[in-house]
């Protein structure tokens, strides 16, 4: 069953159109990565589906409901979180109170909150961290801290912006071990990333946007080795050793 619809959706700024028409659908369970050169769009569309932007033009339907338009928070209550590419955990409380933040979003019960926080932080591997203040994190931990504050939301559905970024490999395969235990649970996940690792490790199909427009989508062993996506973002040599 379809999850995530994006009919059409167009974002302009001024004179620069960010996103032109772009589609695209995620199923429930679902992973679907989006690639693309910086600059192409990947993260407006993020702020689209998950209300930052409203589009100019298209729709966003999400479990069957019209979210065009709607707040984030609005947005985030229907089930649809995301992370960020540039983490901000709140640097002043501690690490357990930050996944509290996500976890209210649920509950109002303080108990009921606070366990969900506890059984999330245990699963991401940061249970000892629980009274450590965020701002003192490392990268990994701070990344890890994002997607715990998303998974205390509740989520059917997680837009992941760039999660591996920035991490040494080691780092990055425990997290595409993590991802893929949130999706065994039946969570869908939007993926943008530029490590090619991680897109062909993880994403059930890919599509590709470059100047805002979709101009690939399939599954990745087709999509690596599609022309048009070789001269936009792969190149030949990241084409053959994603291939």
């Amino acid at each position: 069953m379809t999850l995530l619809e994006a009919h059409n959706i167009t974002k302009r700024f001024g004179g620069l159109v960010a996103v032109n028409d772009l589609s695209l659908s995620v199923s429930e369970g679902e992973i679907l990565g989006m690639i693309g050169p910086n600059g192409a769009g990947k993260t407006t569309a993020f702020n689209m589906i998950s209300g930052y932007y409203q589009p100019n033009e298209g729709r966003v339907i999400f479990d069957g409901k019209d979210i065009t338009g709607l707040r984030p928070d609005q947005v985030c209550k229907l089930g649809l979180a995301r992370t960020f590419q540039v983490v901000k955990p709140f640097p002043q409380l501690s690490v357990l109170d930050n996944v509290l933040v996500g976890a209210y979003n649920r509950t109002n019960d303080k108990q009921e909150a606070q366990q969900k926080a506890r059984e999330i932080l245990d699963f991401l591997g940061m249970g000892n961290m629980t009274e450590q203040l965020a701002g003192g994190l490392s990268v990994a931990g701070r990344k890890r801290l994002e997607i715990a504050k998303v998974l205390a939301t509740g989520p059917k559905m997680i837009l992941l912006d760039e999660a591996m970024a920035g991490l040494r490999p080691i780092e990055t395969d425990e997290i595409i071990e993590l991802v893929r235990q949130i999706s065994q649970q039946g969570v869908a996940l939007l993926l943008v990333e530029h490590v090619m690792k991680v897109i062909m490790s993880l994403a059930d199909r890919i599509v590709v946007i470059h100047h805002g427009e979709k101009i690939a989508e399939g599954e990745p062993q087709a999509v690596v080795q599609d022309k048009a996506v070789i001269d936009a973002y792969l190149g030949e040599e990241v084409a053959n050793v994603a291939g």
